[in-house]
């Protein structure tokens, strides 16, 4: 460990940089982490919305985290700036794929292939962070990631279990996997300029007006007036958690992290719809899951362990915004 000593006499360690850059590994996997089990536990929120009109749903939905995430921003003094030349691109392909794109695929796959099939897809979405990830944020994949992946989607498939579907199923399902992909990897490019805040505020609008117009031409303009009460609540907490907080810790952990790292608490997700499942009067799981469960773990024990040997080149970025 080297010593030196500042103005004032007191000695200073490396080790300093070395205990921020922990911190920072740290905060972002409990922020990743949380954002996954959020989208994990709205297992409750999508059975009651099974029924409501789907398309006038998710506007409301993306709505209502606009308006959230815009009070916030003026609430911590967060700018909210206005996209330029190519990042509209990057902040359309985040929303009209991540978001838009992704729930049409899942609205209409669940007509041709059981949710275990999607669940798998959106599963070995880690790899493709990991392996691409890397090169939007100009630096090579690493050995640490790229396996950690690999361990936490097997994991994350025994967990979900493999369903039937058909041809069209199949289809759908590898889109939903390009999808959940490009809700990260196509936010890459823009977060040092927008922040966590601005690139949820960005694709939350998009997927407002996009859902919007869907939403009118497809189910009326006064489908909203027929939600039922238990319908409202569900749409408000995929609003407030699923969404705008979930958005934000998200990519606050894509930022401390990077994409390959923070890649992998995708894992996350379906261990927290097992259970989210449990206290909603589900059978305990099977064998299989148990061990996915700690699968998915040594995966990330495996993987987020790469950070501590390349610290100095964590990205940096503030906890919060």
């Amino acid at each position: 460990m080297t010593n030196t000593v500042n103005g004032a006499g007191a000695p200073t360690t490396a080790a300093a940089p070395v205990a921020t850059q922990r911190g920072r590994l740290v905060l972002g996997a409990l922020l990743g982490a949380a954002a996954m089990t959020l989208v994990g536990g709205s297992i409750a929120a999508s059975r009651v919305l099974a029924d409501a009109p789907s398309l006038t749903a998710q506007a409301v939905r993306y709505a209502l985290a606009t308006a959230l995430l815009a009070g916030y921003a003026k609430l911590r003094r967060v700018p909210l700036r206005r996209p330029r030349g190519w990042q509209w691109a990057w902040l359309l392909a985040v929303s009209g794929c991540g978001l838009v794109v992704f729930n049409l695929a899942l609205m209409a796959g669940s007509r041709h292939a059981e949710p275990a099939v999607f669940g798998v897809a959106m599963a070995a979405v880690p790899v493709l962070l990991a392996l691409l990830g890397p090169v939007l944020e100009h630096r090579a994949p690493t050995v640490r990631a790229v396996l950690g992946a690999l361990v936490v989607t097997a994991g994350a498939a025994l967990v979900e279990g493999f369903g039937r579907t058909d041809a069209v199923g199949l289809l759908l399902a590898v889109t939903v996997f390009v999808c959940e992909a490009a809700f990260t990897l196509c936010a890459v490019p823009v977060l040092a300029q927008h922040g966590a805040v601005g690139v949820s505020w960005h694709a939350c609008w998009i997927a407002t007006v996009a859902f919007g117009v869907g939403g009118v031409w497809r189910e009326g303009p006064t489908a909203v007036l027929r939600f039922t009460s238990g319908e409202w609540a569900a749409v408000i907490y995929m609003a407030v958690g699923v969404t705008a907080v979930a958005f934000v810790c998200w990519y606050t952990g894509v930022r401390l992290l990077g994409s390959d790292r923070a890649g992998l608490l995708t894992g996350v997700a379906p261990v927290a719809a097992i259970g989210a499942g449990m206290l909603l009067g589900d059978a305990a799981p099977a064998p299989a899951v148990w061990l996915g469960i700690a699968v998915v773990a040594m995966g990330l024990t495996i993987g987020l362990r790469a950070g501590r040997r390349r610290a100095g080149r964590v990205p940096v970025a503030p906890a919060v915004e």
